[in-house]
């Protein structure tokens, strides 16, 4: 990977306060030029060029670190693995699911896994509507509209548990589209480098305890 990309990458995590050590540097590294190489190919990403995908794609994901806790997330809609595979690698303790219905992603998702060692992910390729299974959080990058979001992931969010539903400009209807047990713990402004043309927010959900509402 190109000198550019490495510095984009270093600065960029030391503006969001992540330290990393080099291991989890190198194999972000090898992310991206695993990403660039098959985009070519296979166009997995809009975005082209190496030193565009690090603020894009490896910062973007890296910004939502801190919100992630659990033993277990599920990424929902993954596409090629972001923010699933960037979190994993920040967090080699997290177990992490990569969920996706499109063949072509599933499979870089795999080799991405497997090229760069990554035993604490599971990739899935299948519908969300399909999956059986409970996480702590459940997170999502532009998966769906926010209610949609809410509503097909609900089975999969253990009791207690939390949503991360990460956005770019939010419209309200997003917003009163919730169903009336699932509140808005957090909405923060995300500050990404690299992608400072780019709205980005996080939002933390969760069900409402005092509510009647049971899964």
């Amino acid at each position: 990977m190109t000198p550019a990309c490495e510095r984009l990458l270093d600065e960029g995590l030391a503006a969001l306060g992540i330290a990393t050590e080099r291991g989890q540097r190198q194999r972000l590294l090898s992310l991206l030029s695993l990403l660039h190489k098959w985009n070519r190919a296979y166009n997995l990403t809009a975005v082209r060029s190496p030193e565009a995908m690090v603020g894009r794609h490896l910062l973007d994901s890296a910004s939502v670190a801190f919100a992630v806790g659990g033993t277990n997330l599920l990424d929902v809609g993954s596409g090629p693995g972001f923010p699933g595979l960037v979190l994993a690698i920040l967090d080699p303790g997290l177990q992490v699911t990569l969920l996706d219905s499109n063949g072509k992603k599933v499979r870089f998702q795999r080799q991405a896994v497997m090229e760069l060692g990554l035993d604490n992910v599971r990739c899935e390729q299948v519908r969300v509507e399909s999956f059986d299974a409970t996480f702590d959080q459940v997170i999502s990058r532009a998966f769906a509209a926010l209610g949609d979001f809410i509503g097909l992931t609900e089975p999969l969010l253990a009791r207690g548990g939390e949503w991360l539903a990460m956005k770019g400009s939010l419209e309200p209807r997003e917003l009163e589209s919730l169903p009336p047990h699932v509140v808005v713990r957090e909405r923060l402004a995300l500050a990404v480098p690299g992608a400072d043309d780019a709205e980005r927010q996080l939002l933390r959900l969760g069900r409402n305890e005092d509510s009647d509402h049971r899964q």
